[in-house]
Order: structure tokens, then sequence, then C-alpha cells
């Protein structure tokens, strides 16, 4: 567990530059468009809706017109009239803005679907690098906090947006033609909200985007803390993790308060610039009664809107804040969306159909990073049905070599052939379905046993899965199960023991039929008396395979037929358990040193 991890992405984020806006909104607008007929269907349904709303304030000027107010007379046709019609397009605009309403949530629905699509699609191509260089807890976050935030965003505010833009175009148009001179005010007041705007979205973009960084590392904080539970309670490190916690939540939630105190500041300003302007409006629109240029009804009517056309303006400011945590969330997701993917294969790249298994690296060499090499002038060979194990210290690169087998991580140079094709001019699906592999971490999906066991195999019958199974000596284990095969296993199988869930991968890779087999640290989490058992059923799996072993308890692999000693990334031995106890050199000294 890393502790600091996560607190060093926040504090990372924090000297980040703020990153291109415009190419955000493209990116939006792109998924937008994809259904470009919802959203025609919207944008007519946002002008119908306005139109019908815009009317009223009319009608009301005309009724108030109907009055005179000297005599005391009142033109009660012409009042009903108004008053009818008001009520009638009233109920239109809310009928249609209901029905909006609905077309923009499924426009949401939809593009949210595939949004969530294309990021998980962009998951299974990615390299694995990716993986190792981001937190888990935060690439959830963008599928969970972030996806969210802007379905939320694409919902609700780009109504609010699209309805006020066609509300203040269509009361900029009422107004000029009741009176163009009283439109005038506005020629003050609106460059005023426009500035205070700019302003405040040029000082709230990098805190919302800091916001969206902080809380995706809390959510990776506390997926890495809730997976290591038992380890920190094992090593009575609690508060140690609560402290830590307790650093990234307020850092986390210091960062979301300063962009919603510095968000929540734009609204009541421009509020402040639209009633100012309401005022002018008031005042010019009497001195121009008292001189008869308009009637009372009309500055009714002006008023009414002006209202409209200040009040979405205070809208959009009012939801700038969620519009910036949609852009920043929306960044957050392009980002992952817009990773790099695994190198396409060549265009002549060859697919495998009878792999034999001889394997050979010439002169190869690797560093994740330019600062470190890993892997230094590695050359050995391979063949057909040899089991090759790899030993050495922690960190030497012994597992990095299965990377590059895998073609997880592509070489800096050298050559690592299979039968004598160069793995890069081996279609990559091809070439990792050559291999079954057991890791050290166990990996099992929700889902029955036999799903599980049958993982590899497409149509693989239940006779084969427990012969699977009676060769990794589990069989008897499930059998004891209330459902059997059909047990289902929950959360990666917590239900169940490491050891097992260890067995259990260890029958998924029987079942394949694979010419070469990966053991990394395969019976790491099992017993001595239950290894020796997978020893013997190892054996007959590796029978006639390619197999390399990596294991840190030599006892394991004495009878592997070469065994690669691997220190700093070096090969400096190579032979099999006799020879090289005879040389009396590093293995040498490592297998005494297990028995000391």
């Amino acid at each position: 567990m890393n502790s600091k991890g996560a607190s060093g992405i926040i504090q990372k984020g924090n000297r980040e530059k703020p990153k291109n806006v415009k190419h955000t909104l493209k990116r939006l607008w792109d998924y937008l468009y994809f259904f470009k007929w919802y959203l025609l269907g919207a944008l007519l349904l946002t002008i119908g809706t306005n139109l019908f709303a815009l009317i009223g304030p009319y009608l009301s000027g005309k009724a108030i017109d109907a009055i005179d107010f000297g005599k005391g007379q009142v033109d009660f046709k012409t009042v009903s009239y108004c008053a009818i019609f008001m009520v009638g397009f009233y109920v239109l605009s809310s009928i249609f803005s209901y029905i909006l309403s609905i077309v923009m949530m499924k426009i949401g629905k939809k593009i949210i679907v595939k949004m969530r699509q294309d990021a998980f699609n962009k998951l299974e191509i990615l390299p694995v690098s990716y993986f190792d260089t981001n937190l888990i807890g935060d690439i959830i976050s963008k599928f969970s906090y972030d996806i969210d935030t802007i379905n939320t965003s694409l919902s609700s505010d780009v109504i609010h947006i699209c309805t006020s833009i066609v509300t203040i175009i269509g009361a900029l148009v009422m107004m000029i033609i009741i009176s163009p001179l009283m439109v005038l005010v506005f020629a003050l007041t609106i460059p005023m909200s426009i500035l205070l705007t700019r302003y405040m979205l040029k000082k709230t973009t990098p805190l919302f985007r800091r916001r969206s960084r902080t809380l995706g590392a809390l959510g990776g904080y506390n997926e890495e803390m809730v997976s290591g539970s038992k380890t920190i309670k094992a090593y009575g490190k609690e508060k140690v993790v609560i402290d830590n916690f307790d650093k990234i939540n307020v850092e986390a939630s210091t960062a979301a308060y300063e962009a919603e105190y510095y968000g929540a500041m734009t609204g009541p300003g421009v509020n402040f610039v639209n009633n100012v302007s309401l005022s002018l409006i008031c005042v010019l629109g009497a001195i121009l009664n008292i001189f008869g240029k308009i009637s009372v009804g009309d500055i009714s009517s002006f008023v009414l809107y002006s209202r409209k056309f200040s009040g979405p303006i205070n809208e959009i400011a009012n939801i700038f804040v969620d519009i910036q945590s949609a852009l920043a969330a929306s960044e957050r997701v392009f980002a992952l969306i817009d990773a790099e993917p695994e190198k396409e294969d060549e265009a002549n790249a060859i697919t495998l159909d009878n792999v034999i298994g001889n394997i050979n690296l010439s002169h190869v060499n690797f560093s994740y990073t330019k600062e470190k090499q890993i892997l230094k002038d590695i050359s050995f060979e391979a063949l057909q049905g040899k089991s090759i194990a790899i030993v050495g210290p922690t960190g030497g690169g012994k597992t990095t070599i299965v990377n590059l087998l895998m073609r997880f991580y592509d070489i800096d140079s050298g050559m690592i052939t299979l039968d004598n094709n160069n793995i890069y001019s081996i279609s990559r699906d091809s070439l990792r379905k050559s291999y079954a592999m057991v890791l050290q971490d166990t990996w099992l999906f929700q889902g029955t046993i036999y799903e599980n066991l049958a993982y590899g195999k497409e149509n693989a019958t239940m006779e084969e899965v427990v012969a699977a199974a009676k060769a990794a000596r589990i069989h008897g284990f499930i059998e004891r199960l209330p459902q059997g095969y059909n047990t289902i296993l929950v959360d990666g199988g917590v239900n169940i023991s490491k050891g097992q869930k260890q067995l259990l991968t260890i029958a998924r890779a029987m079942l394949l039929d694979a010419k070469m087999l990966i053991l990394d640290e395969a019976t790491s989490n099992v017993d001595t008396r239950t290894e020796i058992k997978i020893q013997e059923a190892m054996k007959i799996l590796m029978k006639g395979k390619t197999s390399f072993i990596i294991a840190h308890r030599l006892s394991t692999i004495q009878n592997a037929d070469i065994i690669l000693v691997i220190k700093n990334g070096e090969l400096v031995e190579k032979g099999n358990h006799h020879e090289l106890i005879d040389k009396k050199g590093f293995y040498y000294t490592l297998y005494n040193s297990q028995f000391d």
C-alpha cells in the first residue's frame, strides 16, 4: 500500500496548468452530434417552449393598456381575451418544457452509455503500463463520479443554456420592438455582466479541475486502503491510515470548497448588475411615459421582457459552477479515452496456429523509464517441452522477463523469437493465447466456480472442468460446497481462502490447451503439503509444454531443465540445479541461505 501515492497526485495536480476548455467542449459536442436527431427535436422544443412563454408579457401589456386609469374604465373583452390566451400559451409552454426535459434526459442517458462504453472499451486495449502508473480507485472514479457529473450537466444544464439563449434573443427582439431607446440601458449593463463572468470563469476553471483530481485521488486512496484492510489491522497502522486519510480528505474538501466558493460568487454578482439595469429601465420608462413616448402597458411588457432577458443571464452565471465541474470531469474521462493504446500489430502480422514452443531471447535490454535500466543484455533459449526456472533477488527483473514474453511491454533493443518468428511479427492475440498463466495475484470474478474455471476455454464441458479440478487437487473441496461447481464466488472469491483461490487458478490453466506455461510464484499461497501435491499436478500440466517458472522457494524448482539466475537485471548464471550447485556461485549462496 502506498499511503503517500494519492497525496502525491494531489500535490502534483495543484501545480498543473489549466487544459484546453475549447477542445473539451468540442469533444462533448461530438457526443451530442452523434444523437443529432434527438438534439434537433430538443432544439425545436426549446424554441417552441420559449416562444409561447414570450407571448405572455406582450399580452400582459395589452391587458394593462385596455384599462383607462384616468376614466376608471376597463375593456373587459380585451382583458379577458388576453388572460385566456396567456393561460393557453403558458400551458403549452409548460407541456413543451416537460417534453423537452424528457428528451434531454434521454439524450444524456444515451451519451453517458456511449461514453462509458468508449471508456471501458479503451481499458481493454490499454497497455499494462497504464494500470501500473494509475491508481485503480482513480480510474473507477472516472467511471462513477466524473461520468455522473457529466450526465447531470447534460440532462439539466444544457436545457437551461439552450432555453436561456432562445429567451435572451426573443426578449431582446421584443424589447427593440417596444422601445429601442430603452434597450440602450443594456449597452451599459451587459458588458459589465460579461466582464464579471469571464473574470470568474478564468478564476474558477483551474479550481474545478483541481477538485476533480483531488476527489479522484481520494477515491484511489479509499480503494487502496479498503483492499488492504487486513494488512492494516495486522500491522496496527490504523492511526497512520486515518491520519493520511485526514490529510487527503481535507485537501479534497478544501479544493471542493474553494471551487464552490468562487463559483457561487458569480451568480450574485451578475444578479446585482441585472437589478441595476432594471432600476435604470424603470426610471427611463417613467420619463418617456411623461413625454408620451410609451404607454404604461408597454413599460410593463418591457420590464417583464427585461427580466426574461436578464434572468437567463443570471441563470447561466449560476450554472457555471456545474458547467465547470462537468468540464473538469470531462477532461479526466477524455484523458482516459484518449490514452495511448497498445501499439497495433504490424500490417502483415501472422497468426499462430500450430505453436511448437521454442523461445529465444537475444541481447534483450529493457527499461520502464529512461532513468533506470531493468534488464541488461539478456540472452537464453527455451526449447519445446523444457522447463525454465527464473530465480534471483526481489526486484532483479524476473517478472519483467515474463512481461516481455507476453508483450505487455516492448523491449528497448535485442530480439525475442517464438518458433523462429520475431514476436513483433506475431499478432498479440495469438501470441498471448499461446500461453497459460498462473500468477501469484489470483484473479477470480463474480460467478460460479464452473464459469471461473472455464474462463479461458470456450464451450468447456463439465467433464473437462472436473478433470482439471481433480488434477489441481481442488475437486474434493468443490464437492463439499453446498452447490458444488455452481457455487457463486463473490467479490474476487472472498468467501474462500487464498490457497483455494490459487488452486482454482491452477485448474483454470490446466484446462487450456496452450503450448507454453507461465507460473509466477504459483504455489506461494498454499501450505507445504498442498504444494507437494500441486508439484505432482504441475508435472502433468507441464508435460510437453515450454514452461517458465518464477519462484523464490528454490526447493520447488530443483527439477527444472534450466535455471536462469537474474541479479540486478543481468543473467549471472545458467544451468540445471546440480551444475549451479557445483559452481558454488550466486545460486549456491541463494540456495543455502534458504536452509541456514
